[in-house]
């Protein structure tokens, strides 16, 4: 008996190490976050955060009324951006960007884990570029504005022919040379792994004809994952893989190049080493 209740307690001890994994991919070993962290987090950070975002967005209304090409605005939250970091004490390590043409438009999709996800990229992203994000997004004080005003493009995934228009604008920028940035996925993940693509989030890029490059962003879910305003300092990385052309591809190719971009997502993002992915 003494060996069997053994047994299981090895057992159980594994499923929960296992669970733990799967919640969090990235988490650090041995790495504690407690009050003192919580306290850091709801009284400093969050308040800061909050007080950035109203202030940027007040500062950008007068600009943004006279930008309707958003590139003044990218300023604006690219500067929101860097105080957000700069404020959460979480370096970033980029890793494979200086393998990109960043001088010709791309689509960039990358895995959503985490709000911070959005700083992370107009940090590291050294160039203009506009995002497809979600119509529930407008709702948003400040943020939506900045969202509707500065040239991004606005997708209503509940009626998708109220946004022909928007797609129209996004390819013929693109075509262009303005960079897309997609979170293929559709919304953020609740437990930090990958979820599957949705294969429309790549009908920009077909149409376009330009090469979609994959992006993992690396442990921004263990910093901030959902439904939590406690965001937990930690070294981040920004994996950058090789572009996935599009050339000479139709909309009968868009399942198997969704699946062929999320495989290299995938390896990014689980990778060990990642200067090898």
């Amino acid at each position: 008996m003494p060996e069997v209740n053994s047994s299981v307690e090895v057992q159980s001890r594994e499923t929960e190490l296992a669970a733990a994994q799967k919640q969090s991919p990235h988490a650090i070993p041995g790495a504690k976050y407690g009050w003192l962290s919580s306290l850091r987090s709801y009284l400093i950070f969050d308040p800061l955060i909050w007080f950035y975002t109203l202030v940027m967005g007040v500062l950008a209304l007068p600009g943004g009324s006279f930008d309707r090409s958003g590139r003044r605005l990218h300023w604006f939250s690219r500067t929101w951006s860097w105080l957000i970091m700069k404020t959460i004490l979480s370096p970033v390590k980029v890793i494979g960007l200086d393998k990109i043409d960043t001088s010709r438009p791309h689509v960039y999709a990358v895995n959503h884990a985490s709000a911070i996800d959005i700083p992370v990229l107009y940090i590291h992203l050294p160039f203009q570029f506009r995002i497809v994000f979600k119509k529930e997004l407008l709702s948003y004080p400040v943020v939506g504005w900045q969202l509707k005003r500065s040239g991004q493009v606005c997708i209503d995934q509940q009626k998708p022919t109220n946004s022909i228009a928007a797609i129209r604008s996004a390819v013929k920028s693109l075509k262009a040379g303005m960079p897309l940035v997609i979170y293929p996925e559709g919304g953020r993940t609740p437990d930090g792994e990958i979820k599957p693509f949705l294969p429309g989030a790549f009908f920009l890029a077909l149409k376009a004809q330009v090469d979609i490059v994959p992006v993992a962003l690396v442990g921004t879910y263990e910093l901030l994952p959902m439904d939590t305003y406690h965001i937990k300092c930690r070294p981040l990385e920004m994996r950058v893989g090789e572009p996935i052309s599009t050339v000479g591809l139709t909309m009968r190719d868009l399942e198997g190049l969704s699946a062929r971009v999320q495989k290299a997502v995938e390896e990014l993002y689980y990778a060990k080493n990642p200067n090898s992915a």
